[in-house]
């Protein structure tokens, strides 16, 4: 791997922050290893900095000027006395500048050589490469003419769709897919400048999409003496922005031949570049069951712990082992794997946004417990802890979720109980969003494809239940079951009853039943004004009420008639933020859980997550306003403007181009007008919901 190799490491710095630094350190203190971690100025109180055994600040918050500075990272690898780093996954992990300077200083780079990085670092000379070693490819062009009209020509050539592609980049970052030549100059221009932003250069390369392939990639592993094998296969095709969401191992549905022949394929393709460690060769697989190579990532991937679980392997340990001189633990023989394992990527998005990164404080954490027996395996891979502020320098990936079972179904039906156990309250994220994927039945039946995401668009969107519905009974309008507005508001009553100096006495009136009024807003801006007669119950052991009328926003007040008895309210025995409730509505007994957090209250009933506040008596006369103006969607600094000051816009209209998270995002005119003003220029940090642009 390099001159240092040869030697037990005892000192390891890691290079990155996050769930992959707190893996990666979690398997080296499990083999007697000091870990010493990095950070930058706003990761100091972070989950990898705790964890480590040493910590060294590198820098402030954006990442050139941390963790992608060389210079700074190879100064405290020598200041601690590290004989080796593990760069992890994404920042410098590919960088064979950062390989080479890692070798010049006599530190293990946990990693293949710069050569390898090097002939795949270049998505252009990768497929080279690969024709000489007579991989499939994809029809396309990786050739150094990048002007817009050579692009056109040669997308006239393969034929429409195209996808654009950064040559050297990954993650979906500077890729564009293009459906005619119109589309071409544009997504050109911002493949290009998101190229440029996420890996300094802009070079693309373009390729024939393919309408409905799975993805499917195979873990090789390779030693210093030249033994390569594989591990099995990974199946990720359910992606977003092109960036995967769930993975699992194995692919299903494929042939004993087929795994067989890509796995030789992922040999081959490692062995052409004398490969040593841990990579992934990732195939697209289309519906004759034809794969063809899409690239090489010359590290240990996001979804490895999938195929750690079905072979029984850590291959972090691996990476270690292989790094100081050892052999490959096991022979290609040797492999095998049972049951089946699924991953779900928890991230700090809004999928109601188009996937826009969120940021903020985490206010309130619970995390799935996990555990491990024969039958199944729950594992978290988790780099953030209550309290912690998520911003917008780094990748939005705060946590994995993976699930092994006997089978499928098993491993699909757990995971979706276990996500319903996640609580993580301050900043959209997309664990509701996960759980819609995993029970569509299209997903329940291994129907996958890459554009699972656009095809089951519109089923996997929120469509929350109405608060409350209202349905003919012979002659009377009465209110079915009521969703999460009634649990909120049975919560709110309850909350009454232990908030008052006198809580039997509340709502009390003489010689009459108990009469109260709770007024909540849910977040997307509507008020409601419920009005309750509370029943006598002598035990005042539990609270009877009853629902008589509902008034929102300038509507008039309706009547209601629901009895509603809270049977039981309990704190929740893993977390003393949570409380428990069984009520009982109309004889209908169900169960919900609530978190009083940050002024809001957090229902979370039957795979369904809404937040409320309780508001004032005269709220519910005010109606919503809308809000049409061109604001920023997220944190994040803006890179390019599109417009000027008396400029005429239509309606969609790209206005100006912010980067967050690694990320472009246009902002487009909310309608047809003409510019009036500018608030912000390139190089300006905005914040989510400020105005950006003026229109008369």
């Amino acid at each position: 791997m390099n001159e240092s190799a040869g030697k037990k490491i005892q000192r390891l710095m890691v290079v990155n922050r996050g769930e992959i630094a707190c893996r990666i350190i979690s398997t080296a203190k499990k083999k007697g290893i000091t870990t010493i971690a990095v950070y930058s100025d706003v990761d100091q109180k972070a989950k990898h900095v705790a964890m480590a055994d040493e910590a060294i600040l590198i820098g402030k918050a954006p990442a050139q000027d941390s963790y992608l500075n060389i210079p700074k990272i190879i100064e405290a690898a020598k200041r601690a006395g590290a004989e080796a780093i593990h760069p992890g996954y994404g920042f410098l992990s590919e960088n064979a500048r950062f390989a080479e300077a890692c070798k010049s200083n006599d530190i293990i780079f946990i990693g293949p050589t710069a050569e390898a990085m090097l002939a795949m670092s270049s998505k252009s000379e990768a497929k080279t490469i690969m024709e000489k070693a007579n991989v499939p490819l994809i029809p396309g062009y990786h050739g150094a003419d990048n002007s817009t009209d050579k692009l056109l020509d040669i997308a006239g050539q393969i034929g429409y769709p195209v996808i654009l592609k950064a040559a050297l980049g990954g993650g979906g970052k500077g890729m564009r897919i293009i459906n005619s030549a119109a589309e071409m100059p544009e997504a050109i221009a911002g493949a290009k400048r998101e190229s440029k932003a996420a890996f300094g250069d802009d070079q693309l390369l373009i390729e024939k999409y393919l309408t409905q392939p799975r993805h499917i990639e195979i873990q090789v592993f390779a030693d210093q003496a030249g033994n390569t094998i594989y591990l099995s296969d990974r199946d990720c095709s359910i992606q977003r922005r092109h960036q995967k969401i769930v993975e699992e191992a194995p692919a299903p549905g494929l042939s004993a031949e087929l795994r067989q022949a890509m796995g030789q394929a992922a040999v081959d393709a490692a062995k052409a570049i004398g490969y040593v460690g841990a990579g992934t060769v990732e195939f697209l697989l289309d519906s004759n069951e034809q794969f063809y190579f899409m690239e090489m990532n010359t590290r240990l991937q996001v979804e490895h712990p999938v195929t750690e679980l079905i072979t029984r392997q850590d291959l972090v340990e691996w990476q270690i082992k292989i790094a100081e001189g050892s052999t490959l633990p096991l022979k290609q023989e040797d492999i095998s794997h049972r049951g089946h394992a699924i991953e779900v990527r928890i991230y700090a998005e809004d999928p109601e946004q188009d996937f826009i990164p969120s940021s903020g404080q985490i206010h309130f954490l619970q995390e799935p417990l996990t555990y491990h027996n024969d039958q199944i395996c729950i594992r978290l891979d988790s780099g953030i802890r209550q309290h912690d502020s998520i911003t917008s320098y780094y990748d939005p990936i705060l946590a994995k979720l993976i699930v092994w079972a006997e089978d499928r179904e098993r491993a699909t039906h757990e995971l979706s109980s276990t996500l319903s156990d996640y609580r993580l309250i301050g900043l959209e994220t997309n664990i509701p969003y996960l759980q819609r994927v995993i029970q569509h039945p299209a997903f329940q039946q291994a129907q996958l494809n890459t554009h699972f995401i656009d095809q089951y668009k519109a089923e996997l969107a929120c469509i929350a239940p109405p608060l409350f519905e209202t349905g003919q009974t012979g002659k009377h309008s009465v209110a079915k079951i009521p969703k999460l507005a009634l649990f909120a508001a049975v919560a709110e009553i309850e909350q009454s009853r232990h908030s008052q100096p006198f809580p039997d006495l509340y709502g009390w009136r003489l010689n009459q039943d108990p009469y109260s009024d709770t007024v909540i807003n849910t977040d997307k801006g509507d008020c409601y004004k419920l009005s309750f007669q509370h029943l006598e119950d002598k035990t005042f052991c539990s609270l009877k009420t009853k629902l008589k009328k509902i008034a929102t926003n300038n509507e008039p007040e309706s009547a209601a008639s629901l009895d509603i008895h809270l049977l039981s309210t309990t704190e929740n025995p893993h977390n003393s933020g949570i409380n428990d409730f069984q009520i009982e509505v109309n004889g209908y007994s169900c169960h919900f859980s609530a978190v009083y957090c940050q002024n809001r209250l957090h229902i979370y009933h039957d795979h369904w997550y809404d937040v409320f506040t309780f508001g004032h008596q005269a709220d519910y006369l005010h109606s919503k306003e809308e809000n049409n103006q061109a604001v920023a969607p997220l944190n994040g600094i803006v890179s390019t403007l599109l417009c000027q000051p008396g400029d005429t816009v239509d309606e969609e209209q790209p206005l100006l181009v912010i980067e967050a998270m690694k990320m472009e995002y246009t902002v487009r005119a909310p309608y047809a007008g003409t510019v009036t003003n500018i608030h912000f220029q390139p190089g300006d940090q905005v914040e989510h919901g400020e105005q950006l642009v003026s229109f008369k």
